[in-house]
């Protein structure tokens, strides 16, 4: 696994952890009363995504498609950074419409590597023009839903802090190299598990979160 990128990811869930402390890992009681995870309990953005967004079942193909992309830019830095410019890159990546994506030619890729609202990485960038020509391809064999929820683990873990959440699994590991023989790139071990926390397909909200098994995919326990 790369180190760096295994680095990046545990500091975009703990972002607003500042403390090494173990209780300040656990669960944090906000002015609500609710119990969340310290990278959601003191963001309003944050919080917001973790309450109403983090976890729930995406099972639509422009959906999935629009997390895959941006968690492939969230590769290397904070999902906080990517959350804040979601809706510029929704505005720029036509709302994720494979069909469309797939059709950016290099004047696109140049127009959009100097729009400062978006993460200017030409990699990613074509990445996200070239996942979703894969994406489409996908379609013959069911569809990009179909694919990435087949890798649905048979158990959740069951974290009582952050320090137990994994951030790479047997699963992950193996649609990376699924998604990757299909043609998709920015799909590494680690980007995937993140994707299939976001998406439900695991559980990993804290167990005394407020939010645990709130996706209906997994029993609270």
């Amino acid at each position: 696994m790369d180190t760096k990128t295994k680095s990046a990811r545990k500091t975009s869930r703990k972002e607003a952890d500042h403390s090494s402390a173990p209780e300040t890992r656990a669960v944090v009681i906000g002015d609500d009363g609710l119990a969340r995870p310290p990278w959601a309990a003191v963001d309003t953005m944050l919080r917001a995504y973790y309450d109403t967004e983090w976890g729930m079942p995406v099972r639509d193909e422009r959906g999935l498609f629009e997390r895959l992309s941006l968690e492939a830019f969230q590769s290397g830095l904070s999902w906080a950074t990517i959350l804040r410019k979601r809706d510029a890159f929704r505005t720029v990546f036509c709302d994720f419409d494979p069909d469309t994506v797939a059709l950016f030619d290099d004047t696109q890729v140049e127009r959009l590597l100097t729009d400062s609202r978006i993460i200017r990485n030409r990699a990613k960038i074509l990445a996200t023009i070239k996942n979703a020509v894969a994406t489409i391809g996908l379609r013959q064999e069911g569809g990009l839903v179909k694919f990435i929820w087949s890798f649905q683990p048979a158990s959740t873990p069951r974290p009582q802090t952050i320090d137990e959440i994994p951030t790479v699994s047997e699963e992950s590991v193996a649609l990376s190299k699924a998604l990757r023989e299909k043609g998709f790139s920015f799909v590494g071990p680690t980007t995937m598990y993140a994707l299939m926390e976001a998406t439900g397909i695991v559980d990993t909200h804290l167990l005394d979160s407020h939010r645990r098994g709130s996706s209906g995919v997994w029993h609270r326990i």
